[in-house]
């Protein structure tokens, strides 16, 4: 990256914008709509997770699909406005644009409003973030989930997929080092969060989607 040409953003403002996105991403939604319909705590069945794929699992397709979108808009919507506010080709815009996206997605894995536990994988909210970003490269990343998925019947085999995938993607098609280095952490920390799913893929036990499972992980 070259020098900064544009004038830094207010550090206020910024900072703002970095907490708020934070606390945006924290928002634990699939935890949210399955206690608001009167189920049991997400966090006690299935998997033990708070996304989409446990809630589809046991709230209904319906309640997974909200879970999605919300989780997904979270990460969306302060990486907009970043966007919005510093342009979206400048090096201050594009940093911005970064540390919100980052910032939201650590919120989904360590939400504060569950005292920084039991947060979820980050796989929709990722997605979210970098359909602003990049949606080439996010459109990449979709296709990789789909395919890995399709031929294994595993949402968290597509996930995987989609994350490797995804920094590589975004470089190729943003040549962004900021949105590169964002992406990046975010696939890391993916891998990490599925580790006990990766240990299933290869003791071929992992749950095939569609299929009830009490394992947690």
């Amino acid at each position: 990256m070259g020098p900064v040409n544009h004038p830094l953003p207010p550090v206020a403002l910024a900072g703002a914008l970095t907490v708020t996105a934070y606390l945006l991403g924290a928002v634990p939604w699939g935890l949210v709509l399955t206690r608001w319909r009167g189920d049991a705590d997400i966090r006690c069945l299935g998997s033990g997770n708070i996304g989409a794929t446990n809630v589809a699992r046991l709230a209904g397709r319906s309640l997974g699909i909200a879970t999605l979108a919300l989780d997904m808009l979270k990460g969306a919507l302060p990486v907009y406005v970043a966007g919005a506010w510093m342009g979206t080709t400048g090096p201050s815009g594009q940093a911005l644009m970064g540390v919100a996206a980052t910032a939201a997605f650590l919120g989904h894995l360590f939400p504060i409003y569950l005292r920084f536990r039991t947060g979820g994988k980050g796989v929709a909210t990722a997605f979210g973030c970098f359909l602003v970003m990049s949606p080439a490269a996010c459109l990449c990343s979709f296709l990789a989930f789909c395919l890995v998925f399709g031929g294994s019947r595993r949402v968290s085999a597509g996930s995987l997929a989609a994350a490797a995938v995804l920094p590589v993607a975004v470089f190729l098609w943003s040549r962004s080092g900021y949105f590169t280095a964002s992406a990046l952490l975010m696939a890391i920390l993916i891998f990490f969060r599925h580790g006990a799913n990766i240990r299933r893929l290869m003791e071929g036990t992992e749950p095939v989607f569609g299929n009830p499972s009490k394992r947690k992980g």
